[in-house]
């Protein structure tokens, strides 16, 4: 399945989570990510990820290993994405590092998501604020098939002016490129 997805920085924060909370019922949960990769960079160097995220929620906690492929649509960035619940998230850290992939970049983001219908699709917003960044963004999302891609971001596109996020808002920027400049910058 594709993660068909488009990212915005939230212009209005207040506003965008009261639309969202007309919609659904929100869910608090903190990130805790750490993506990996190959020593030499090959994984980012073809916009793949690969990464490890402990969820913390307000009753359970859980880590899933994800694997993003190389983007199917260049303008939004949607990607192939597996995904799969671990029963222990020391011993994934391990075997990936015991198979020469090395943490690129830790991260943590604190979100708000929202699980609803829209345009006869499931889609999830998250509504994302990363403590290192200056902003709130909003990602929305809905699985499909390859060929249902640019039907797809044409329905998120629309649920996104709904919510009050207009295309200028839209960005392309990974938290992980930008969590890593700003490290440099601070450094």
């Amino acid at each position: 399945m594709i993660e068909a997805e488009l990212k915005a920085c939230v212009q209005a924060p207040e506003e965008t989570l009261r639309r969202l909370d007309e919609r659904a019922v929100g869910r608090a949960e903190v990130y805790q990510d750490t993506y990996y990769d190959t020593v030499d960079g090959g994984l980012e160097a073809r916009d793949e990820e690969l990464r490890v995220r402990t969820v913390h929620a307000a009753d359970e906690t859980r880590t899933v290993l994800t694997y993003k492929g190389a983007p199917v649509d260049e303008e939004s960035g949607s990607k192939p994405e597996h995904e799969t619940r671990v029963e222990d998230a020391r011993a994934v850290h391990a075997m990936l590092r015991g198979l020469g992939y090395v943490p690129a970049v830790a991260l943590e983001k604190r979100c708000r998501n929202y699980a609803f219908e829209a345009r006869g699709r499931q889609m999830l917003a998250t509504l994302v604020r990363v403590p290192e960044l200056d902003g709130t963004f909003l990602e929305l999302e809905t699985l499909v098939e390859e060929n249902d891609v640019p039907r797809a971001l044409e329905d998120v596109r629309e649920v996104l002016a709904e919510l009050g996020i207009g295309a200028e808002d839209l960005t392309r920027e990974q938290y992980t490129a930008a969590v890593k400049a700003r490290r440099r910058t601070s450094a």
